[in-house]
């Protein structure tokens, strides 16, 4: 099978790069008036403008026709169907039926998947529920006052990144923690403050085996052990979000508490599921269900619409445009939003455990890039930190500028000066500033021109560089529920184009079976494996000095 840069549509786009780099926005702007206007949209409640990027409608056209080269809305269509297009694993992908509202089927291998979904939402509920108001009490008969979700990526980063942006909604009875890193550190000052009387713990993963997890988790049950010393508190302070009861039970905790999901769910893809049981604790069932509904919309846009008016599948392929015929390497997620501050790490997940791949759905290497390298950090904070390289270093950045209409927290005129940054960093990303203008702002300021000369160069900006502008009347749950639809769908959109599958992630699987080799010598004291001269030696060292 040919990869996807022996095609026509793809030779053809390299052509046009050629044509289009030397091009200024500017002057596009100038050329077509209803530039803005055109390349606007509007998607269950997200407001997109892609006018600021380095694309005319032959670009997007020429990427469409790629896109249709390859049967992107084929793929779209098996995906939605509930088809293996997880090849690698035989599996379905089906985190879009986690949150279908209109409860229409969805077979996977002939039996329909909405049942069994709705009847764990409808457990979750009556458990949300009874945790929310009082009904259900700790060992001591004590109210629940803090949850603490104990998982790993996936499992931590989804729900966590959610909790986060939607704290208005919180309850204020009924505080959620978040444990993920092994380092023992994590637990200890998350649970230092906390009363084992009144808290209650998360355990998600799975295969009940996750190694940081069920360190974690033990660690967890040691604690609470440890206060209120009876076997029997296990069950009433431990829940599990896994598929395997066995383990479950001998835990300790009830398996009438465990909440279970689908093989078809992929870790990055899971807090539609039981995974976001902290979520619904946090915010109450109904706003969780409004976040599923938030989703189902951004699902429904990218099922139905056209390519050209698709909004996550014309982001996909205006970063493949950056990604493979601009030689654009990272793509930066900037929320002007705190509550959306942990948006980009979760982002950074789903797109570099979906999209670094380097072969083909068939196995073969590719020789073009494949996932961007996803950063970034909320504005303002990140202006007076990396904005510099992004508007006058060497490299093109592509951005996604995310913000909202109205703040929940309007404190004075700090909303207005925030989002002043949003729509300033936008333009100046785009005009840059010229020699000329740099120097005559600095002689229009009494300096000499001597000094503004030389001060010239370092105060040029070269421009040019691309940025989405991504607005929303305000953060609710249905507006988060269709923001992280609409990057799921642009991984997904990039994924197919490069003919790559987006959902295993066995590059993760090697280091984890390494780390179980050294953890058994850390635990013997004596490195023994046939490790290289660098391992060795650092192990050696680590072995000696700790047991010093």
């Amino acid at each position: 099978m040919s990869l996807v840069n022996e095609t026509p549509q793809w030779k053809a786009l390299q052509a046009h790069w050629e044509a289009m780099k030397t091009v200024r926005m500017q002057d596009l702007f100038a050329d077509d008036p209803g530039r803005a206007k055109a390349m606007t949209m509007e998607v269950a409640g997200l407001r997109l403008d892609y006018s600021k990027n380095l694309v005319t409608q032959e670009t997007l056209d020429r990427l469409v026709e790629l896109a249709e080269a390859v049967d992107l809305q084929g793929w779209i269509r098996r995906m939605f169907e509930g088809e293996s297009i997880n090849n690698t694993e035989g599996r379905a992908v089906l985190h879009i039926a986690l949150r279908n509202r209109s409860n229409r089927s969805i077979l996977v291998d002939g039996e329909d998947v909405m049942p069994e979904i709705n009847r764990v939402l409808a457990r979750m509920e009556s458990f949300v529920g009874r945790v929310r108001s009082g009904d259900w009490r700790g060992y001591t008969g004590e109210r629940i006052t803090d949850v603490v979700n104990i998982g790993i990526g996936g499992s931590n980063l989804g729900p966590k990144m959610i909790c986060a942006a939607l704290a208005p909604y919180q309850s204020e009875n009924l505080r959620v923690h978040f444990v993920s890193n092994v380092d023992g550190t994590h637990l200890v000052e998350t649970v230092r403050p906390l009363d084992p009387a009144t808290t209650l713990f998360i355990v998600a993963s799975k295969t009940f085996t996750t190694q940081e997890t069920m360190t974690n988790a033990a660690s967890a049950r040691d604690w609470l052990l440890t206060a209120l010393g009876d076997q029997a508190a296990v069950a009433r302070h431990f829940v599990a979000v896994s598929t395997n009861a066995e383990k479950v039970a001998a835990f300790g905790i009830d398996t009438a508490n465990m909440f279970g999901f689908w093989d078809w769910v992929g870790g990055r893809y899971s807090l539609w599921s039981a995974i976001g049981l902290p979520i619904a604790l946090a915010v109450g069932f109904d706003r969780f269900l409004e976040l599923l509904d938030g989703a189902h919309a951004m699902d429904e846009h990218f099922r139905s619409a056209d390519l050209r008016e698709n909004m996550p599948a014309l982001m996909g392929l205006i970063g493949l445009w950056y990604a493979n015929f601009a030689g654009a390497r990272t793509h930066a997620v900037l929320p002007y939003d705190q509550s959306l501050r942990f948006l980009p790490a979760y982002l950074q997940q789903g797109d570099m455990e979906s999209n670094g791949k380097g072969v083909t759905r068939e196995g073969v290497a590719v020789d073009y890039s494949t996932g961007p390298v996803v950063w970034g950090e909320p504005g303002t904070d990140g202006q007076h930190a990396f904005y510099q390289l992004i508007h006058q270093g060497t490299q093109m950045i592509p951005a996604d500028f995310i913000g909202a209409i109205h703040s929940h927290n309007e404190l004075g005129d700090h909303h207005p000066k925030f989002m002043a940054n949003f729509f300033a960093q936008t333009e100046a990303l785009m005009r840059g500033r010229t020699h000329d203008e740099a120097q005559a702002e600095m002689l229009g300021s009494g300096m000499t021109e001597e000094k503004a000369r030389l001060l010239a160069p370092h105060r040029t900006f070269p421009g040019n560089r691309p940025t989405n502008s991504i607005l929303m009347d305000s953060l609710t749950p249905q507006t988060l529920g269709a923001l992280v639809a609409f990057y799921e769908h642009r991984i997904f959109t990039q994924g197919i184009v490069w003919g790559i599958n987006s959902f295993d992630q066995w590059g993760v699987e090697l280091g984890k079976k390494l780390a179980n080799v050294i953890l058994d010598e850390i635990k013997k004291g004596k490195v023994t494996a046939d490790h290289d001269p660098s391992t060795r030696a650092l192990l050696d060292y680590f072995i000696q000095h700790r047991g010093a």
